[in-house]
């Protein structure tokens, strides 16, 4: 008995050979039961296809087994202490959701995070990370969401967050950061598509009101603030009533929780509402003053160009831009009116300002689907440059006049007590005159006429001195009016009156009028 083994030709001339099919199976069936599979779940975790949740089972590390294509992790309420390049085992490209909230997580090395570049989003939320040291972010470039609220932060390195070119929501509210993180939106690594940001409730102070003006009013309107410890200031009260004007969500949703510290001494201080009314009797050149470093208030001169932006936070490709005038003209796109003309990016042109252009001007921001709109009002002061630059002028010539004629006012009077002349004759009468009275006093001591006395009786008469003698009180009787000088003994007065002639005039003169009297020595 023979066995014959027929092929039958298909439609298409193949031939099918026998075990093909078992192949196929085998296959199927290697891929199913591999390693990170779909079918396989570590039993510390609850699977539901692409979605991993391990939370709350004690985990210091990743299991090493998780499905490699999952797209959602959670991994909160663990033991998780430290983020290094080596915390997860393996590579996951799909997942684009990680959850690491309250964990113990205290330091975050560069490299953490090379296992999954395609995160979106990202949640540190709730543990123990006190800086955020440089470029520890840096593998994730489509990351859109990252929370860092309720840490201990207190410092942020300024390229932190450098490589988030999509980031676009940051918390980081409840840390204890002391300054406004500027470096996010000046700078080297500022995030240009970054809307949100929540660092409310953290330690500041103040705010970089020289700075915040540079921020774009689509980031501005995303800024929270509340919650902060915040000293009573004009300029923070202007800024924060500018952003209420302009119906900021993170002013309007949260006004009262916007306070600030008064202090009435150095220890004492009291907690104030911030947008109040006739809030620390704020004048109003302070609050102008704020509107216009803010971009609220426009400054105009006549005859010279002004644009003006819409700062809007619908500005893209798709939104169209209507002003409205004071008039309540409506101002379009290249539409042309008297000297107004609107771009497509909704900046508004003036040429040529007029006084009567003045006034508050709305810039109407909606998208194409009229699903998005905003209003944005610019107050436009138009003065005259020629007039203010006429005045400054004069004022400077009138206090230039004054100050010349001080000065030479000045110098002639210097000139006049120090450099007055002296002519000789009037030196040579003066020292006459001095002789003359120095002849007349010496005339006084002599006993005769001027006239009869001798040239030697009156150089005598110069040297003698003149002696006011007073009696003592107990004179005895008996001298009959005469002046005794001591008690013990007689002296004779003409002896006393003698002096020698080394003396000059000048010191018989003086003594002529001395009232000193003499006492003569034994």
């Amino acid at each position: 008995m023979s066995l014959r083994v027929h092929t039958l030709p298909t439609l298409l001339g193949a031939v099918v050979r026998p075990g093909c099919r078992e192949l196929l199976c085998l296959l199927m069936i290697t891929v199913a039961v591999g390693p990170g599979a779909s079918g396989v779940c570590p039993t510390a975790c609850i699977c539901a296809t692409d979605i991993v949740s391990c939370t709350n089972k004690h985990l210091s590390k990743v299991p090493g087994n998780l499905f490699r294509l999952m797209k959602r992790l959670d991994l909160s309420y663990n033991r998780i202490g430290l983020l290094d390049s080596e915390w997860i085992p393996v590579s996951f490209a799909k997942l684009n959701t990680l959850i690491l909230r309250h964990n113990n997580i205290t330091s975050i090395s560069t490299g953490s995070f090379s296992t999954t570049p395609n995160l979106k989003c990202l949640d540190l939320s709730s543990n123990k990370l006190k800086t955020v040291k440089n470029a520890v972010f840096q593998e994730l470039k489509v990351l859109e969401v990252l929370l860092l609220y309720n840490n201990h932060i207190s410092y942020l390195d300024p390229s932190a967050f450098g490589g988030l070119s999509q980031l676009q929501k940051l918390y980081l509210s409840g840390n204890f950061l002391t300054q406004f993180p500027m470096d996010l939106y000046v700078g080297r690594f500022k995030l240009a598509e970054l809307m949100f940001l929540d660092v409310s409730y953290n330690r500041i102070p103040s705010m970089p009101m020289h700075h915040i003006n540079l921020v774009p009013g689509k980031q501005l309107r995303g800024i929270y603030l509340h919650g902060n410890p915040f000293v009573c200031d004009c300029s923070l009260y202007s800024l924060l009533v500018f952003w209420y004007r302009r119906h900021f969500s993170s002013v309007m949703d949260f006004k009262n929780d916007y306070t600030c510290r008064l202090w009435s001494d150095s220890r004492h201080s009291r907690q104030v509402l911030l947008l109040q009314d006739s809030f620390m009797n704020c004048s109003d050149s302070i609050i102008n003053g704020s509107f216009r470093a803010l971009g609220f208030i426009h400054e105009a001169q006549v005859g010279e160009r002004l644009m003006v932006h819409c700062d809007s936070k619908t500005g893209n490709a798709n939104t169209d831009f209507i002003w409205v005038g004071p008039d309540n003209r409506l101002l379009e796109p290249d539409k042309e009116m008297e000297n107004f003309y609107v771009f497509h990016n909704g900046s508004l042109v003036i040429e040529s300002p007029r006084f009567e252009d003045a006034g508050v001007y709305s810039c109407i921001a909606m998208n194409k689907q009229r699903l998005l709109n905003e209003t944005v009002d610019v107050t436009i002061n138009v003065s005259n440059v020629t007039v203010s630059r006429s005045h400054a002028h004069e004022a400077f010539n009138t206090a230039f006049t004054t100050l010349a004629a001080c000065v030479a006012s000045i110098v002639l009077v210097l000139l006049y007590l120090y450099l007055t002349p002296c002519p000789c004759k009037c030196k040579t009468k003066r020292q006459k005159n001095m002789l003359h009275q120095s002849n007349a006093h010496s005339s006084i001591l002599s006993p005769g006429p001027a006239s009869d006395a001798s040239a030697d009786e009156r150089k005598a008469g110069a040297g003698k001195r003149v002696v006011f003698l007073e009696p003592l009180k107990d004179t005895a009787a008996g001298q009959n009016g005469k002046v005794r000088l001591f008690p013990s003994e007689a002296v004779i007065a003409e002896g006393i009156l003698k002096s020698t002639r080394g003396k000059s005039d000048s010191d018989s003169v003086n003594s002529v009028f001395s009232d000193t009297p003499f006492v003569a020595s034994t």
